[in-house]
């Protein structure tokens, strides 16, 4: 089965992003678990825990389902030490909020060199930031976001995300979520059905299929090769509809969550039944 669904709101509590993404008709969803735009937060009370997994098994939504993602202040790729510290442990603190509420991915950007280290350092630094996030967390997989490669950010090709894998020690707790604007935009075309199976083939060699443990689904407005990250409506963009029909048809997706971050919340209900239309 296909689960597609959106990253939704936790206004009011954790608690009730189940039932946001329940009343979009999704069949997964993302969230952040706490305020994206800060360091910290206190930790989930017992009782919010017990909500939040009350409403998950009411609307029926497993947690291999969820596709959490971390703060967006986050680098583990920054050059500077004790920068890059502060984000390590804004990262680990991410996982533990994962594990305490028994969700079992973290989605996460992969950092930026900031253009004062090559990316090769670059990468070093992000895994092993990875690596010692898993050594003193258990039970969530670290889930590397491709980007579009807009100013310094890495993880814009598919080599970048094999290196990281390739560097880190636990590589049953690593994966990878690939976003389909960010992809177009930093060069690989998927704008035809030739051209969706042609960077799976490439993604199956570089990576492997079994990392693949997520998917953003969104069309982008900026055109192919930018590197530009400007999402738009699915099928109102430069990509069209033609992946997201491959998408939605590829069996090699089913159980995974299919993630909106499309630009009109308020079409997120729409958009979702029209992806659904889309199987054959």
């Amino acid at each position: 089965m296909k689960r597609i669904g959106a990253h939704v709101s936790i206004s009011g509590g954790i608690e009730n992003a189940p039932l946001n993404a329940a009343a979009i008709g999704a069949r997964a969803f993302a969230l952040f678990t706490k305020n994206q735009r800060q360091w910290q937060a206190a930790p989930f009370a017992a009782a919010q825990v017990e909500r939040f997994r009350e409403r998950m098994a009411l609307h029926h939504f497993l947690p291999q389902h969820v596709l959490p993602h971390d703060s967006y202040l986050i680098n583990l790729g920054n050059p500077d030490a004790d920068a890059w510290q502060k984000s390590l442990d804004a990262f680990i603190d991410e996982m533990g909020r994962c594990q305490q509420l028994g969700l079992p991915l973290l989605n996460f950007h992969p950092g930026s060199h900031l253009r004062l280290i090559s990316e090769s350092a670059c990468l070093q630094r992000i895994a092993e930031g990875i690596n010692r996030a898993l050594d003193v967390t258990q039970g969530v997989t670290a889930v590397i976001e491709n980007t579009a490669g807009q100013g310094s950010n890495m993880g814009y090709t598919l080599e970048h995300l094999a290196e990281l894998i390739h560097l880190v020690q636990d590589r049953s707790r690593i994966g990878v979520c690939i976003d389909t604007c960010h992809a177009f935009t930093s060069g690989y075309d998927l704008r035809t059905a030739e051209g969706y199976h042609a960077f799976f083939a490439q993604f199956d060699r570089i990576i492997g299929f079994p990392f693949l443990k997520g998917m953003h689904l969104n069309d982008s407005k900026p055109d192919l090769g930018s590197r530009v990250d400007r999402h738009e409506s699915i099928g109102k963009g430069k990509l069209g509809l033609e992946v997201f029909r491959c998408i939605v048809n590829d069996p090699r997706l089913d159980e995974i969550p299919l993630i909106l971050e499309t630009i009109d919340e308020s079409i997120w209900p729409e958009e979702i039944r029209l992806l659904y239309s889309l199987i054959d």
